[in-house]
């Protein structure tokens, strides 16, 4: 009986095939849960959170992710994620577009530097 009640929250969570891999049995392997962890830890708890708590974060940045996706998808060209319609949709949350606007930076910068290190490196 257990098992048919995991395997149905099962369904109802995975069923836009987002985030959770099912590997049987009723089992998922989740695909952030080590990062996650380190972020928690790193904001202050325990060196090993509840899994139940890292679960539910998962399930917030999972479903972050899709609408997000989804949402991109719709505007710009159809069908296609783009960094622009990224940049689009978070234009109105000043601490989200700032992160991004420092990591699309700072991407150029080591694209830049690893350029300048290939060609001192292997000439041109």
């Amino acid at each position: 009986m257990a098992d048919e009640e995991d395997e149905t929250g099962f369904d109802e969570e995975g069923d836009d095939g987002f985030g959770v891999v099912d590997v049987g049995h009723g089992r998922r392997k989740r695909l952030f849960s080590k990062e996650l962890r380190c972020m928690m830890y790193g904001f202050g708890d325990d060196q090993n959170p509840y899994t139940e708590s890292v679960d539910i974060l998962e399930d917030l940045v999972i479903e972050f992710i899709t609408e997000m996706t989804h949402k991109a998808m719709s505007i710009g060209r159809q069908g296609r994620v783009q960094v622009e319609d990224i940049v689009f949709l978070i234009r109105k949350d000043p601490r989200k577009f700032a992160r991004v606007k420092d990591l699309l930076t700072m991407n150029e910068e080591l694209k830049r530097a690893r350029k300048a290190f290939d060609e001192a490196n292997y000439g041109s």
